[in-house]
């Protein structure tokens, strides 16, 4: 099997590092918060072990790629060119994204603002959902009169930049552990927000090593964000009402590419979703395939149950090959 590559592409805005395995048809994965292209380090050798170029990303704002200050250059347009970029520096006419947490919500828009570039979706964890009509950081606010919300304590710089970078490897190993299907993260909800920082209402997770996470795993995690700090990654948060500002006005066209699902049955995303965002999914994903809930499972479940999820991987990816 072929060895792991590293390169960093110059996008001309930007410098895009990836890791990339294998040869044969395109896969590109891009990842969520708080992701590397390590977090797919379990997807790529058996991609690449079964005739597919798997290439998994450090999104804008992580890792070795590029971090810009301003959120305003994490909205979609810039998001959507990093990948489109991609493909034409490698001449690569279309590709299958698998997208997870943050990387699922700009692959969902991926169809739309890339037309012809995309052959496939393979999408982890977040559910196609409408853009609603309240704009997001107002909706943010609200729910924090209620209870702490972590999408509402990252919308300022400042505070959460400096408590998460305080102690990367702190925060990882809780926030890991909080979104796995070892606890239920909606117990974060009982704390209420005033005075209180994301470490204040994690929990306290059990000691390394986890069957899904190794020390040297979780190590590498806190090296890359020890050295780059948080602030690219949150980020992705603060360019909410940038992404929401763009669709307004757009159709919410159907996605009929073939597309396949996979979540973790303990994933507490699916809770924040709205009601039944299956059912909704089906409505605007003419071309689902299959959802796969996958049990005791959460939120990380390429990692947490990586031979099922390459299965599932590979089983929708024979039709391409």
């Amino acid at each position: 099997m072929s060895s792991l590559r590293h390169r960093t592409i110059d996008l001309g805005g930007i410098r895009l590092h990836l890791a990339e395995q294998g040869a044969g048809p395109a896969v590109v994965m891009c990842h969520g918060f708080p992701g590397l292209w390590y977090s797919w380090r379990n997807q790529l050798p058996a991609l690449a072990a079964n005739g597919f170029r798997a290439m998994a990303l450090d999104m804008r704002g992580y890792g070795r790629t590029d971090r810009p200050e301003d959120p305003a250059e994490y909205d979609r347009k810039s998001t959507v060119a990093d990948l489109v970029g991609l493909l034409d520096a490698l001449a690569i006419d279309d590709a299958v994204f698998v997208g997870h947490d943050f990387g699922a919500v700009l692959a969902w828009d991926l169809p739309q603002w890339a037309p012809g570039r995309v052959k496939a979706l393979i999408q982890l964890s977040v559910p196609r959902t409408r853009t609603s009509p309240h704009r997001p950081s107002t909706t943010f606010a609200e729910i924090a009169t209620r209870h702490f919300f972590h999408m509402h304590y990252f919308q300022k710089r400042g505070p959460a930049d400096e408590e998460l970078g305080g102690n990367p490897a702190l925060f990882l190993t809780k926030i890991f552990w909080a979104l796995s299907g070892g606890y239920r993260y909606r117990d974060i909800f009982r704390h209420p927000s005033e005075g209180r920082g994301y470490l204040d209402v994690l929990p306290e997770p059990p000691q390394l090593p986890w069957p899904w996470m190794s020390e040297e795993d979780l190590d590498y995690y806190a090296r890359e964000f020890g050295r780059t700090g948080f602030t690219g990654a949150l980020n992705w948060y603060r360019a909410a009402d940038h992404v929401w500002s763009e669709r307004q006005g757009l159709p919410e066209l159907p996605i009929t590419l073939p597309t396949t699902f996979i979540t973790g049955e303990r994933d507490p995303v699916q809770e924040l979703s709205g009601p039944d965002p299956f059912h909704a999914m089906r409505d605007t994903v003419p071309g689902l395939d299959q959802i796969h809930i996958i049990p005791d499972a959460g939120h990380f479940v390429q990692m947490e149950a990586a031979d099922q999820v390459n299965d599932i991987m590979l089983t929708f990816l024979s039709k391409f090959g």
